[in-house]
């Protein structure tokens, strides 16, 4: 479904990403595990296409110089050069770290404001979909987003996700600064999403332990390279990961 093909990418004389190369097969939950700095947001940033309208920003005010080298492909398709939001028209959707959501609408008026590209009648089964996965949401729909705790928020924020259909959903740190009760709810519903939904998933972490029972395969970054890369089982039981990221 997605090649990433000797990926290179600089910011000015930083080398972010080195001659990176991965695989997603359609069906599976693919884990990229590393540590802060590892190259991470920036491989997902690239795959959505959000790198490349970044470039064109800093280009237009003289600021930083980024630059990418490689291909990538999408469902045979070469989206190298493809931009942002037409990635998400094929069906790429990421969800961003922190999430992002808006503050000062309510949860219902979030999903709302992400089905823009979905037809009219589809939007209210598509909500009732999300609030049947996320089930904490439902009661908190005419919430504002701000007053939603960093959990619920991050619920959101992948539901928001949802509503574009996504074929591929990227989801980028999506367990930083949880607890870890809410970390396994994430988890299940993450599940859920593939499993019911049939979204091919590429999740991002620092937090290994809970992610990778998950996952089909996995790959481990270390300053932008791919380090390790197998099953979530050979992975889980690997003891140089074990060290690195399970502190044992």
């Amino acid at each position: 479904m997605l090649k990433v093909d000797k990926l290179m990418v600089f910011y000015e004389n930083a080398l972010a990403i080195n001659e990176l190369s991965i695989e997603v097969n359609r069906g599976e939950i693919v884990g990229i595990i590393g540590s802060n700095s590892a190259g991470k947001t920036t491989l997902m940033n690239t795959i959505s296409g959000l790198l490349l309208d970044t470039r064109l920003k800093e280009q237009r005010k003289g600021g930083e110089r980024i630059t990418i080298f490689g291909r990538l492909s999408f469902l045979g398709q070469d989206i190298t050069n493809v931009w942002a939001d037409q990635r998400v028209k094929l069906g790429i959707v990421l969800s961003r770290e922190r999430h992002p959501v808006f503050v000062e609408s309510d949860v219902e008026e979030n999903l709302r404001i992400a089905s823009y590209l979905l037809p009219r009648r589809e939007i209210k089964g598509m909500i009732a979909q999300v609030y049947r996965i996320f089930p904490a949401l439902f009661p908190l729909r005419k919430r504002k987003a701000g007053f939603l705790s960093g959990g619920e928020q991050q619920m959101l924020a992948i539901g928001m996700s949802l509503m574009a259909r996504p074929k591929l959903m990227l989801l980028d740190e999506p367990l930083l600064g949880l607890a870890p009760a809410t970390q396994v709810k994430l988890i299940e519903s993450i599940v859920t999403i593939r499993k019911e939904e049939g979204v091919t998933i590429l999740i991002c972490e620092q937090f290994a332990r809970p992610v990778l029972p998950i996952i089909d395969r996995g790959y481990v970054l270390e300053n932008g390279m791919l380090t390790l890369h197998g099953t979530g089982e050979e992975l889980y039981d690997n003891p140089e990961v074990k060290a690195a990221y399970f502190g044992v």
